[in-house]
């Protein structure tokens, strides 16, 4: 089986992430000589060059070294990933979460056709605005956004919502106002078009969330497919008994 995926990520840059991550599992502790590279080409069934590359690569990060005569060596260990992305669980929350993003548009559709909804959802507004964005914090991309936002609401403020997070400018808003929120959070891979937009490989593991934002008609006033690299999630969840909480 083909442990690497097709896709725009070069082969040595997957085959670095692999060795990275087994470094940081502790597969490979500090001091303990790694496979030769002969060993990696048939595992990754790559040529040397690819190999080396991706050893390049870790030893710059000062992960590994190499001594001559002897082979690869550990040489330290990852840092750990800020998993500063949180699954939030109120509007509130989720609206802070938002405020330090910069979304990149992507597409903008006027008078699209309403999104599938269910019976449980709530019921279609008149017209929709269809956006299609990434979201990047510090420079680091960790969302692709396809949202659905009633063409009333859009019309507010066209200018910041093609610019600004949307929900930050949704909360904020008293007509239509958000009656009723909910989101469903569910672990998925990566297609094609996701990986390229998240610089991460094919299949890769992710977050997707979609998330419904209803007035007081339960018109449907957003509705978001959101996928999250998931090398940024963290997810807490307090366990306490709820008597126990409230004494």
């Amino acid at each position: 089986m083909d442990i690497l995926s097709a896709n725009a990520l070069p082969k040595y840059t997957q085959i670095a992430e692999l060795l990275r991550k087994r470094i940081a599992r502790g597969v490979w502790r500090t001091g303990d000589r790694l496979p030769t590279n002969e060993a990696l080409m048939k595992e990754f069934d790559v040529a040397r060059i690819t190999i080396r590359e991706a050893l390049g690569l870790l030893i710059d990060e000062k992960l590994i070294e190499a001594r001559q005569g002897t082979g690869t060596f550990v040489r330290g260990v990852p840092v750990e990933r800020n998993r500063w992305l949180s699954v939030e669980t109120s509007l509130s929350e989720l609206v802070e979460a938002y405020r330090d993003t910069s979304p990149e548009l992507l597409t903008l559709e006027e008078n699209s056709s309403a999104p599938a909804l269910t019976e449980a959802d709530g019921k279609p507004a008149d017209n929709y605005f269809f956006m299609r964005r990434v979201h990047s914090r510090n420079g680091s991309p960790y969302a692709v956004i396809s949202l659905y936002l009633d063409k009333r609401v859009f019309r507010q403020h066209p200018a910041r919502f093609r610019k600004e997070p949307v929900i930050p400018i949704l909360a904020k808003m008293r007509k239509p106002s958000i009656t009723k929120a909910h989101q469903t959070l569910t672990i998925s891979t990566a297609e094609a078009d996701v990986a390229k937009y998240l610089q991460i490989g094919l299949n890769a593991p992710v977050a997707e969330v979609r998330r419904v934002f209803t007035d007081a008609d339960r018109t449907v006033i957003y509705l978001a497919e959101v996928t999250y690299r998931a090398d940024f999630i963290r997810l807490e969840m307090d366990l306490t008994p709820l008597a126990k909480r409230r004494r």
